[in-house]
């Protein structure tokens, strides 16, 4: 028989106590937790961002234009040259080639042949033979030699300074005209490469592909006396930082004025492998190159290049 205190010991608890703990949370905080996000939060993380102006790139523009200046004082023509004939040969040569190759042709062909009148009289074969290194030699040949006699005969001597006289030349199109005209005449001119071409759509300054429509774009965002530099500085980042394969991007200096960032490497300690010329510590494009310039010189024709 059991003892009243063993009954009070399984007394069930309170009915009161059991509901309480078993009742179920405040519906207002239970609502409160699974409200959804706000919707105007939610929409304004998915509204797309706005295109950008026109003055917008405009401001961009010049100021990758006034960071490249501070990044590439000493931006400069990479063809060696001592006149307007030898620039305006050289960049002939230059076609679908590199400038260092063409550096290290020219100087043996300049021997022999120092003026347009040495030129217009050579024997095309030995012509051809001396400038095989910067390939296609045969119809560089033909351009150099038949511009040499058309300064001979038509500008006595002389390459002339103007635009619509220089596109004349055999082999000379606007790309090398406003070479010339910007450094041998200091013409201003906007010289679009293939770096440059490059450079200005990652940039979002032009959507075009044609050289002359990118240059007619371009002109209108910068002033005329920016345009000579304005393309040394380009072609130079293009080179050396912005490749066309693979932009060292983790190692460039406008990455923050740069839409296409992340195109390249990002990691700094590769990007900084994909460097080139002096900015990664190798030999430049040119044998002579003007003062001011940081890094090595380039070796001739045969030499090490390490």
């Amino acid at each position: 028989m059991n003892s009243p205190r063993a009954a009070k010991a399984a007394k069930p608890a309170k009915p009161a106590k059991a509901a309480e703990s078993a009742k179920p949370a405040k519906p207002a905080k239970a609502a409160e937790s699974a409200k959804p996000a706000k919707p105007a939060k939610a929409a304004e993380s998915a509204k797309p961002a706005k295109p950008e102006s026109r003055l917008a790139m405009v401001r961009r523009a010049r100021r990758i234009n006034r960071e490249l200046a501070e990044v590439f004082p000493y931006a400069h023509p990479e063809l060696d040259f001592r006149n307007p004939f030898e620039l305006l040969v050289a960049t002939v040569l230059s076609a679908q080639t590199t400038d260092l190759r063409v550096n290290q042709t020219t100087p043996a062909l300049f021997a022999k042949y120092p003026t347009p009148e040495d030129l217009a009289a050579a024997v095309p074969e030995e012509v051809e033979e001396l400038i095989r290194p910067t390939g296609f030699f045969r119809a560089k040949t033909k351009s150099i030699m038949g511009l040499a006699a058309a300064l001979r005969d038509d500008f006595g001597g002389e390459v002339p300074g103007r635009l619509e006289d220089l596109v004349k030349l055999p082999g000379v199109g606007r790309k090398t005209a406003f070479v010339v005209l910007g450094n041998a005449f200091g013409v201003p001119g906007i010289t679009v490469d293939t770096h440059f071409m490059r450079l200005v759509r990652r940039w979002r300054w032009t959507e075009s592909d044609d050289p002359v429509k990118i240059e007619a774009e371009v002109a209108t965002i910068f002033p005329k006396s920016e345009w000579t530099m304005l393309s040394h500085r380009v072609i130079f980042h293009g080179r050396r930082i912005c490749h066309a394969r693979k932009p060292a991007c983790g190692a460039c200096p406008i990455t923050h004025l740069c839409p296409s960032y992340g195109e390249g490497e990002t990691d700094p300690e590769k990007a900084r492998k994909l460097l080139k010329y002096e900015m990664g510590g190798f030999p430049g494009q040119r044998l002579d190159p003007p003062p001011g310039y940081p890094g090595r010189p380039a070796p001739p024709l045969g030499a090490s290049d390490d």
